[in-house]
């Protein structure tokens, strides 16, 4: 199943909720919470949301787990608690810091604070000298590769970010692809290469002065929209101490400004804290790219890059299984599969669905499933797929017990909404099943952008 439903049995088990009050605070049935609780379904993208909501209402803190545990990795947190509200400071100016996302409405601030974030980390908080609006804008770029190049997420119809990257000329390589440049480093460097005038003079233009604008709104509200970013520059600076804005610029004429410069009491507040910020951003990083993904599956694991893919060995040891009691042949290629040389293909590819469940995987060679890649197959093999989903799991009913033959269905009634394991097993329940739950995703993985009609036929002329 799918993060939500782990984090929510975790943390209401955790802190001692019942279903029942959840539910209450949800305004749904029991019989909901009861299903998400036991991961036989997983909540929506926007029922998250709604689920914070009502687990703030009943135990602040547990929504504060919720989230965490929801985000996992995306915080890199180890065992700090990450907090939807940033702890409070006696230095600096916490609340104005929550607001800066306000009535945003394109990823560039995202991005920005995020790339600040990552680029203070990695400095290990050691900010002796400006920070060029080329290496955050370059560390933004990277940011945004992965969820747009990689998963062919929207950022938004009016945002640019994107045509930006699809500008460059990069040559991606194996590292970056398979997740293997963690730091990006790889990832940066390829851009660095790029010219990237064009880019840094139009993400240039607004978002750092506009970033810090909620904490000059009384001294910029009622001005015109072509001063505010001169006024900030000159607010920034001459009240660098009093009003301790999050950074000040290089330069009083705005027109010069290329580097921004911390404000040390910042520093201190976000390397003390930085994980509990990050994760608050990238709760609302996540809320921001959901709204513009509405119907598209597991955003939460596809935001930033991932620590690494999961092992297939128990997919693998599934299908090799049922070789062994049943000859199969490679839907594609039609070669009769060896169970001792097999690849395991995503007919959705991983890069749209993000997961490795067994309703989607099924057996090719290795050479057929490199030549795939992350395409989106033509729809001649729908049925074939079908039969062979099909085939797979008749076999491993009749040859193992009852409970490991339930505790494999989960995935499938989860996802392919069927009513009970056993109707896995009719052909016909079966195939309408996966004709409402994956031929839209089909369609919807080629409106984003994934490559398709791919057959096997026409790749080998």
């Amino acid at each position: 199943m799918g993060k939500a439903g782990k984090a929510l049995k975790q943390v209401l088990e955790a802190h001692n909720i019942s279903q029942s009050s959840l539910a209450f605070n949800l305004g749904v049935e029991r019989s909901i919470v009861f299903r998400w609780f036991h991961e036989q379904i997983d909540p929506t993208a926007e029922t998250v949301s709604q689920i914070v909501q009502a687990l703030q209402i009943i135990n602040t803190s547990a929504a504060q787990d919720f989230i965490q545990a929801y985000l996992g990795d995306i915080t890199h947190s180890g065992n700090t608690t990450s907090s939807h509200n940033l702890p409070p400071s006696d230095k600096v100016d916490v609340s104005v810091l929550s607001l800066i996302f306000d009535k945003t409405t394109n990823s560039y601030k995202y991005l920005f604070f995020l790339s600040l974030l990552d680029i203070l980390r990695r400095r290990h908080f050691d900010v002796l000298s400006p920070i060029s609006f080329e290496e955050i804008i370059i560390e933004m770029l990277a940011n945004a590769w992965y969820p747009h190049n990689y998963f062919k997420l929207s950022f938004g119809t009016q945002d640019q970010i994107t045509s930006k990257l699809d500008s460059l000329n990069l040559i991606i390589t194996e590292p970056i692809l398979q997740f293997r440049d963690t730091d990006k480093k790889l990832l940066r460097d390829v851009i660095r290469e790029q010219n990237l005038d064009d880019i840094i003079t139009f993400i240039s233009r607004y978002v750092p002065f506009r970033l810090i604008r909620p904490f000059f709104v009384d001294e910029t509200r009622g001005i015109k929209d072509y001063d505010v970013n001169s006024n900030i520059v000159y607010l920034s600076k001459n009240k660098f101490n009093l009003k301790k804005p999050l950074y000040c610029f290089n330069t009083e004429n705005f027109r010069n400004c290329n580097a921004i410069i911390l404000h040390q009491d910042w520093i201190e507040y976000i390397k003390k804290n930085y994980y509990i910020i990050r994760g608050w951003l990238s709760w609302e990083w996540l809320n921001y790219m959901q709204s513009k993904n509405i119907n598209i599956p597991n955003i939460v694991n596809k935001l930033f890059i991932p620590q690494q893919r999961n092992s297939l060995n128990r997919q693998t040891k599934y299908w090799k299984l049922i070789l062994k009691y049943q000859k199969l042949k490679c839907i594609y290629s039609q070669v009769e599969l060896n169970k001792d040389n097999i690849s395991l293909d995503h007919y959705l590819p991983w890069s749209f669905v993000a997961h490795d469940q067994l309703w989607n995987l099924i057996p090719t060679t290795p050479s057929i499933n490199s030549s795939k890649s992350n395409h989106i197959p033509s729809e001649d093999y729908f049925n074939d797929f079908v039969n062979l989903q099909h085939r797979g799991l008749v076999v491993y009913y009749k040859n193992n017990s009852q409970k490991k033959w339930e505790n494999l269905a989960e995935d499938y009634i989860a996802e392919l909404k069927v009513t009970q394991p056993d109707d896995l097993l009719n052909f016909d329940i079966l195939y309408n099943a996966y004709q409402s739950t994956v031929k839209p995703l089909l369609s919807l993985a080629t409106i984003q952008g994934f490559k398709a009609d791919w057959s096997y036929q026409n790749n080998q002329n």
